[in-house]
């Protein structure tokens, strides 16, 4: 066999079961099949002999503690934005200088200042750390929640919900977690975070009205004020400090790679998707608390008696459904469904006579479509992203959601002050409707995950290609791009058909 070694041999560690030299960390320039062959038996060597010094691939105690720290940051800050959601429009009629304009541009400017913030922040968090930019988006919240909560004008709450949204901390936080995770638990990791905000809004809905019958709108600013010093506090105690920070391209953005990703229509449409679906939603929640009061006679402080049972059976409906496009694979048949759910709900508040039953039978509907949409979209933004572009494609992501929220209040707003209910019922159907246009057009995705894996060694520039070819051949491997710089290979796989031992053989996740 023709190889040449790139490095030294050198000898294992004392007590390794082998006993013997082994040609460890070496690259060679495979000149035949047999060169590649002995790669990879090296590599099985290797992978066999941390299965033999007891490599555990469950989340350490580390991870765990990270995973519920994180996911609670995230959950006590967004609880505090989504508790004013179902009172404010009532409240807001209240304040000094109030119209349905200005109302529907409290409820969603905090989307604008998140929408423009959330990646900068991110960005600073890579040159002065994680936690110091979590403290001050924390008490960039904070304050902003105080002056809410003090403010008896309209002008002084959209200040107050402004800052809110300023303190922009959600990619920070993402990137944090993939500081103090290893890669193949990120996934749960993001899993139980995106649970937590899935958790909060649920919640948030429901003790809305409650709370407000007890302490008021405003309140619910102050106790959003407290969660905001109770999020420091996590941050602080509970969340483990990395030792480095540094890049991470499937949940960071990278400046490059904006232009790669801004030209991928399938993308674009999902980025179009989390646009119209968070649209939809806050402009309803502008008139749904005025349905509710003045067309169904339901007093403000027993609301929460609908939201609690509508949340909790739309959640459990939608579970089939999430699992069908997935495990059965009929990701766009489901995607596409839903979407026409959400116009057809849209159009059934539009000519409903506005009964109780009638209202909570189209929320039911219009939730079981929100919540599904709202778990298969990541999914679909992972599938369709190329590997090294991931955390780009989630930042272009978010920032469409965010401005949504924003739009949606204030044009929700404007059409109210306009036309009425009927008005911002005919433009959530309307904007659904070119959503609905653009997915049907969507091709069907390929069932693949994102999978980030540290080499065991850093190929050299002339030998990348080498690696990202052995990579692909790996069942289960669909597409390789390696980063030198950063040691790192970002893969795309099918799970069901991926031999991970073998994938392991590369990696240094073992150690």
């Amino acid at each position: 066999m023709a190889c040449r070694p790139r490095k030294l041999a050198r000898r294992q560690p004392a007590g390794d079961i082998s006993g013997l030299y082994v040609v460890e960390q070496a690259w060679f320039e495979p000149r035949d099949d047999n060169a590649v062959i002995l790669q990879y038996a090296m590599r099985e060597h290797d992978s066999m002999r941390r299965k033999s010094s007891g490599f555990d691939n469950s989340m350490s105690p580390q991870e765990k503690r990270t995973a519920y720290s994180l996911a609670g940051i995230y959950m006590v800050r967004m609880l505090g934005l989504f508790m004013i959601l179902p009172v404010f429009t009532l409240y807001g009629a209240e304040l000094t200088g109030h119209t349905p304009l200005l109302i529907g541009l409290a409820i969603g400017i905090y989307g604008l200042s998140q929408a423009i913030l959330q990646i900068p922040f991110g960005m600073l968090s890579d040159r002065i750390g994680r936690k110091p930019v979590i403290y001050i988006g924390l008490t960039i919240f904070i304050i902003g929640s105080a002056i809410a909560g003090l403010s008896h004008s309209i002008y002084g709450v959209i200040l107050g919900r402004a800052l809110q949204g300023a303190g922009a901390i959600s990619s920070t936080v993402m990137a944090l977690a993939a500081d103090l995770t290893r890669d193949e638990h990120r996934t749960k990791i993001m899993g139980t975070i995106g649970i937590s905000i899935g958790f909060a809004f649920s919640l948030g809905i429901v003790a809305g009205p409650l709370l407000n019958e007890w302490v008021g709108v405003d309140g619910i600013f102050w106790l959003t004020a407290l969660l905001g010093i109770g999020a420091i506090a996590i941050t602080a105690v509970l969340v483990p400090t990395p030792q480095r920070s540094h890049l991470h391209r499937d949940t960071e953005v990278v400046v490059g790679s904006f232009g790669e990703v801004l030209r991928n229509g399938e993308l674009l449409r999902l980025d179009l998707g989390i646009f119209t679906m968070q649209f939809v939603l806050t402009a309803n929640f502008v008139i749904l608390p005025v349905v509710l009061t003045n067309m169904t006679n339901l007093a403000p402080n027993e609301q929460w008696g609908v939201y609690l049972p509508v949340m909790l059976i739309a959640f459990i409906i939608m579970l089939p459904f999430v699992i069908i496009a997935e495990k059965r694979r009929k990701m766009k048949s489901i995607f596409v469904s839903s979407i026409g759910a959400l116009v057809l709900c849209e159009l059934m508040y539009l000519f409903s006579d506005h009964s109780l039953f009638e209202v909570i039978a189209v929320m039911l509907i219009f939730f079981v479509a929100f919540n599904t949409l709202e778990a298969t979209l990541p999914s679909l933004v992972a599938k369709f992203s190329p590997p090294t572009r991931k955390g780009t494609a989630m930042g272009v992501y978010s920032t469409a959601q965010f401005l949504g929220i924003f739009l949606g209040g204030t044009l929700g707003g404007a059409f109210y002050q306009h036309w009425g209910v009927d008005g911002v019922f005919l433009l959530g159907a309307g904007v659904s409707a070119i959503w609905l246009l653009f997915a049907s057009s969507m091709r069907n995705p390929r069932y693949l995950a994102s999978y980030v894996l540290h080499l065991e060694t850093v190929p050299e520039p002339h030998l990348v290609r080498t690696t990202e070819t052995e990579l692909t051949r790996i069942p289960g491997v669909a597409e390789a791009q390696v980063v030198p710089d950063e040691g790192v290979a970002y893969l795309r796989v099918d799970r069901a058909a991926l031999d991970e031992e073998r994938l392991r053989a590369f990696s240094l996740a073992g150690t």
